[in-house]
């Protein structure tokens, strides 16, 4: 039962998003064209929802759903992994015209191209998983 309250949250976040229009690819455009605050403001939202959220989970030792308590360790602080990182996010992001979450918003929403998207971004996670612990921290 909690699971499907876990995938009814997905189900209206994911409609949030796309009534905000966060998978439209002309509102990317508008971005990073600097035509448009709309999702400078979107994102803006999220991080004012989500650092306090963090946060209390973080202080409350929140468990999660299989009750284990959450541990959001310290992230290593490297530029050369977060400028490569960023680079390659960025790219993809303007190459086709949607982040992570909106990939599956869209093919919600009935844009079924993005399914080759979210395999080969399933396949780069996997790739990804099987590296990390060659690269340089």
């Amino acid at each position: 039962m909690r699971k499907l309250v876990y995938i009814l949250l997905g189900v209206v976040f994911g409609m949030a998003m796309y009534k905000a229009e966060a998978a439209s690819w002309f509102r990317i455009y508008e971005m990073f064209n600097f035509q448009s605050f709309h999702m400078y403001g979107f994102m803006g939202t999220a991080l004012l929802i989500g650092l306090p959220a963090v946060q209390y989970l973080k202080r409350k030792k929140s468990k999660d759903i299989d009750g284990n308590q959450i541990v959001i360790p310290p992230k290593a602080k490297s530029i050369p992994r977060y400028l490569i990182g960023g680079i390659l996010f960025g790219l993809g992001w303007a190459l086709i015209g949607a982040c992570p979450g909106p990939i599956f918003v869209l093919i919600g929403a009935g844009v079924y191209p993005m399914l080759i998207v979210a395999g080969f971004a399933i396949l780069g996670t996997y790739l990804y998983g099987l590296v990390k612990d060659k690269l340089p921290h």
